[in-house]
């Protein structure tokens, strides 16, 4: 035990020791980035790093981009395979719509498709009526699910987006959740597919929805997530882009010229904060015993990570979990800010060789091209249904 003590004074003392031969003060911090938007946040989605934050504290109307929490939420407490009813006021709800009819039935699976390609109110109503027992009900698990991962400024008073006093979040907050929900493989799949067939029950026709967001043609390696407007909030946006196995996303808020502030913001982080793999799985500690359990990767600036202190918290060899393997855990701190922790394990740990997997299960969609000829009909088709299936 006195061995792995020492163990980790010399880890502590020699993370202190960089720190005063690269002192953090010496070196230039990235130029900044400027903005359109009233409030924006740019965020590492694997580790959650705050790269950009302006005004993203600011509490205000976020539209349609409350359909990234509508969708989680059943994602989490709904099955994709269930089949959702469509009720006279889901069917009748104002905005913008996939245009259900009451009694209709559609696959959970589906309707979030609808939901999040189209922005379908009336699927959002539909969907928090059967995942939530009742408007009531879902926008309770919506307010829940926010106080879980952390988004304090948030609240929720319906499952859609329309302007209604005490509904609001902000920009930072909304990067915490997209970041939350980009790495659910239901959520990432639906968000990033351009187009979508489903089967139409009152039509000879299939429903096809176009995804709204530009930024899946506009930006390369771009892969979600969702538009937003109302007349109070105007213009919202949230994008994801990976590049180089890095995941970013932009939560603009009020912005009138988002996708140009989008590719912008997503260059900067990419060029900025690119992500750096600090230890991986399987590696060895210095002259003892004891490896790293897990990779970890963090979005770095130039610079940053000769100011990386690491340490080293033993367990007790008397506890259960050093009898099962386990040796530690490793911390990372960049001054006096911890960004992480990796497992620290026997060498010949049984849990080195456990397989890493996603807690979630799904088979991805096949991959969907469409030409430019039937995009345009897919807008045609929709211009035509907005002129007069509206109107009946």
């Amino acid at each position: 035990m006195k061995g792995y003590r020492k163990f980790a004074l010399r880890i502590a003392g020699a993370s202190l020791i960089l720190l005063l031969v690269w002192p953090w003060a010496a070196f230039a911090a990235p130029p900044g980035v400027q903005t359109n938007a009233e409030s924006a946040a740019l965020i590492d989605v694997a580790s959650g790093r705050l790269i950009v934050s302006k005004d993203g504290d600011k509490q205000m109307r976020i539209a349609s981009l409350t359909k990234i929490m509508t969708a989680i939420t059943a994602i989490e407490h709904g099955r994709l395979s269930d089949q959702v009813k469509v009720s006279s006021k889901a069917a009748g709800k104002e905005g913008s719509s996939i245009y259900l009819k009451a009694g209709e039935e559609m696959s959970l699976e589906n309707m979030l498709y609808g939901l999040m390609l189209r922005s379908g109110n009336d699927a959002a109503t539909a969907i928090a009526e059967h995942v939530g027992g009742s408007l009531e009900g879902f926008v309770y698990l919506m307010n829940e699910k926010a106080g879980q991962i952390g988004m304090s400024r948030s609240q929720f008073k319906n499952p859609s987006g329309l302007d209604e006093e005490g509904h609001y979040s902000t920009a930072n907050d909304m990067a915490r959740l997209t970041a939350y929900a980009m790495r659910n493989p239901v959520f990432r799949d639906i968000v990033k597919t351009k187009m979508k067939s489903a089967p139409n029950p009152n039509e000879t026709w299939d429903y096809q929805w176009m995804n709204k967001n530009k930024m899946l043609t506009l930006y390369e390696g771009a892969d979600g997530v969702k538009t937003g407007y109302t007349k109070l909030a105007k213009r919202c946006l949230v994008s994801s882009a990976t590049r180089n196995g890095q995941q970013l996303a932009v939560v603009t808020l009020n912005d009138p010229d988002d996708w140009l502030d989008h590719r912008k913001l997503l260059d900067y982080g990419f060029n900025y904060y690119p992500l750096e793999r600090l230890v991986e799985k399987g590696d060895r500690i210095e002259n003892m015993p004891v490896v790293i359990g897990r990779p970890f990767a963090y979005p770095l600036a130039d610079g940053e990570r000769g100011a990386i202190r690491k340490d080293a918290l033993l367990l007790d060899p008397a506890s259960d979990s050093y009898r099962f393997g386990e040796r530690g855990t490793l911390t990372f701190s960049i001054g006096d800010r911890r960004i992480g922790s990796v497992p620290l394990y026997a060498e010949n740990s049984p849990q080195l060789s456990v397989k890493e997997e996603s807690a979630f299960s799904y088979r991805e969609s096949a991959g969907y091209e469409v030409s430019r000829f039937h995009l345009w009909r897919l807008e045609l088709q929709e211009v035509v249904r907005r002129l007069f299936v509206l109107r009946q």
